[in-house]
């Protein structure tokens, strides 16, 4: 992408200066002998199985120095390829994983299981959680979230996925606010070669097909794809999505080192349906859809990464990736008869490298993380009048440190991060303004310990501070222009300050042969919350702004039984209170002082449970059930803004024979006629958002 409304070369030096000042503060803070035949051949097959596991161990240092261990004094849960399987129907990120750890509520905007939903986690929103592919950041560095929608399928190619809640362990790209989730995709690295393909139908026009192949490890190379394609026609009036996506992973590896290139690949098309519809809309039509049926947006995105990876004589491992992240698209907005198209489009490059030493009780992950990011941002009054075209730029640099050690029945912890990020905004050039940015500087500790009491009971307790910067919208207050005309509203981008959080964790897990348990008590506490105060605006964003002290505080349970022949029993559950202690409310007129209030869509109590009966190897059933209790749709704690608590019931059939896998899903069972999310409009009217309608979807799979 080309620079915009500066000098190229200037660009650059700034750059390469920040960079450097960046990286630098951050660093201070046996011979083969003859054998028969058959032996050799005995042999050569021992020595295949081992170098398949010697490169599938390697190949998975790419989230080593990320994720946190089992003995870490961290709020975690790892979600594995099975339950993945299980649980997945291309169905969007957010919408898998509400179910699968707790302290997780999603809602989409289409009605059903596919095209923009969002995900949040302790009652925060998407923008405060970190979130990584194989350790590469997916945050978009403006925005600070990553829509899941522009990746159709993604979990298709997911061999795992952890949870951490809270601060977490140090991680590269945005701030690990309310947690992070990363990302360990397929495996490359697997003997022999097969293959799949998926056909689906289901309620509401649903359509996907995915078609995946293994080439199997030979002479060092191997290779894994997917491709990927799904459309709905949503259950909210003109609310279709179209989705498609492909995956590659290919690589080589050597005894002791790997070298892989991932590319990820997506289109997103789809009729917008952003804004939700209130209660006397939804009584005459449910599936009701305030916005324009000509209203659409269409994304495109990439990322590849290039990773080499080694491992040391002595168990010890190094990583270094060099990735990049491009994004373009446009979206509509109709204002009666006037209409006006917005166009995106970023490039992102970047690198991170990582260490993981061992040696005898002590432990160490070290690592540094930095990219340059450039975002163009055009608006048009359709046919053909351009409204403005400036672009934001933001580099970000970080370092950390994750030392343990253990000692007799405890493991200690400590986690140093230091990170700089800047940002920088290049005017549209008729907006009567020179170009400015800002820069903010963060030091992130964590620490803490892990005592086992007994075998398979841990105890843990931990204690972090991390801080995280605005985001663009946040510092232009929800204009995607600056101009001599708001300037002096909030052109110094101090309007938002950094927020910062303090997170106490406590936790015990148990772990026996038929029973896995963990419990969590955590207390997160804010100063200088940016929290949604306002109405949505025309796009369908909410304004943030710091609301000065805040806390959320929980209890967490999350359990598995296998003690009952063929059953197994699940489900967690999540009791919290959470308050704004005070701040003034200037969104509706006059000034009003608020205090003690409960944060906007934060429920009390969220529980999920299952029940998975295998009546033999072939077949499984099973049924989850998800309780969400009442929560507020703005910062008011008012009776006459609430989103109702709700109860859905899901179920899941599945029968094998050989190679091919028949699956049949019911969602939402019980036809639950209640509201995922919602939000105050300007004139104060609460729109919601439904919850996807009852659906079932059949899939057929076959592997080869």
């Amino acid at each position: 992408m080309p620079c915009h409304t500066h000098a190229c070369l200037g660009h650059a030096r700034r750059q390469a200066a920040f960079f450097a000042a960046a990286l630098s503060s951050l660093l201070l803070a046996t011979p083969s002998t003859s054998l028969p035949a058959q032996a050799r051949a005995d042999s050569a097959k021992a020595d295949s199985a081992r170098a398949d596991s010697a490169a599938r161990r390697i190949e998975g240092v790419l989230v080593q120095a990320i994720r946190a261990g089992s003995d870490a004094p961290i709020a975690q849960t790892t979600i594995t390829k099975d339950v993945i399987r299980q649980r997945h129907f291309g169905q969007d990120v957010p919408m898998l994983l509400m179910n699968a750890a707790p302290s997780l509520v999603a809602h989409t905007e289409t009605g059903t299981q596919w095209g923009y939903s969002y995900l949040r986690l302790r009652g925060l929103d998407q923008t405060r959680i970190n979130i990584t592919i194989d350790g590469v950041p997916l945050n978009d560095p403006e925005d600070q979230v990553l829509y899941f929608a522009n990746f159709a399928d993604l979990m298709a190619n997911v061999q795992s996925v952890q949870v951490q809640r809270g601060v977490g362990t140090s991680t590269a790209g945005t701030a690990s606010y309310a947690g992070s989730i990363n990302f360990e995709t397929t495996p490359v690295a697997r003997r022999g070669a097969s293959g799949d393909v998926q056909l689906q139908l289901g309620s509401f026009g649903a359509q996907r097909v995915s078609a995946g192949f293994h080439s199997g490890l030979s002479n060092g190379f191997a290779a894994y794809g997917r491709v990927s394609a799904l459309r709905t026609n949503g259950y909210r009036d003109h609310s279709g999505v179209m989705g498609r996506s492909a995956f590659l992973g290919a690589g080589w590896f050597g005894a002791r080192d790997i070298v892989k290139l991932t590319a990820l690949v997506g289109l997103l098309a789809d009729t917008l349906s952003y804004t939700g519809a209130t209660r006397e809309e939804l009584a005459v039509n449910r599936r009701y859809n305030p916005l324009d049926p000509s209203e659409r947006d269409k994304f495109g995105q990439q990322m590849v990464s290039l990773a080499w990876s080694h491992a040391f004589a002595g168990g010890s491992t190094v990583n270094t990736t060099v990735y990049r992240n491009s994004a373009a698209g446009s979206y509509d907005y109709v204002d009666g008869s006037d209409r006006y198209r917005f166009n995106l489009a970023h490039w992102w490059y970047g690198a991170t490298s990582a260490l993981n030493l061992e040696r005898g009780a002590w432990r160490l992950h070290t690592g540094v993380n930095a990219n340059t990011y450039e975002r163009a941002h055009r608006g048009y009054f359709q046919p053909s009048t351009t409204l403005y075209d400036n672009s934001g730029e933001k580099q970000d640099a970080s370092a950390f440190a994750k030392l343990s050690r253990t000692a007799g029945r405890a493991t200690w912890f400590a986690d140093l991060q230091g990170r700089v990020a800047r940002f920088g905004y290049n005017p549209d050039a008729n907006a009567g303004i020179a170009a400015r940015d800002i820069t903010w500087r963060f030091f992130n500790p964590r620490g803490g310990v892990t005592v086992a009491l007994s075998p398979g009971v841990r105890a843990f307790g931990s204690i972090g501070v991390t801080s995280r910067e605005p985001a663009r919208n946040d510092l232009l207050a929800g204009d995607d222009d600056l101009n001599a005309g708001n300037v002096a509203d909030y052109g110094d981008f101090t309007r938002v300050k950094p927020e910062r959080l303090r997170d106490t964790e406590l936790g015990l897990s148990l772990t026996r042969r038929a029973l896995d348990l963990s419990a969590n008590l955590y207390s997160m506490d804010f100063t200088n919350d940016i929290a949604r105060i306002g109405a949505p605006t025309a796009s369908g964003s909410i304004l943030r702004r710091n609301v000065g002290a805040s806390y959320r505080r929980g209890i967490e349970l999350d359990v598995a039984y296998r003690g009952l022949a063929r059953v197994v029993l699940a489900g967690n559950a999540t009791w919290s209170d959470n308050r704004i202690r005070q701040f003034t409310d200037s969104s509706r007129g006059a000034p009003v002082v608020r205090r003690n209030v409960e944060p906007l869509l934060t429920p009390r109590f969220l529980s999920t449970h299952r029940v998975e009966f295998h009546p033999d190897a072939r077949a499984m059933v099973s049924v989850e059930g998800r309780y969400q209790s009442r929560a507020f749709l703005d910062n008011t704690s008012s009776a006459d803004r609430v989103l109702p608590d709700y109860y859905t019931l899901d179920a899941t059939a599945r029968y094998t024979v050989g190679q091919a896998t028949l699956t049949v899903r019911g969602q939402n069972l019980g036809d639950t006629q209640k509201f995922g999310s919602g939000a105050v409009s300007s004139s104060g009217r609460v729109r919601y958002f439904v919850l996807p309608a009852r659906a079932v979807f059949v899939t057929l799979g076959w592997g080869f």
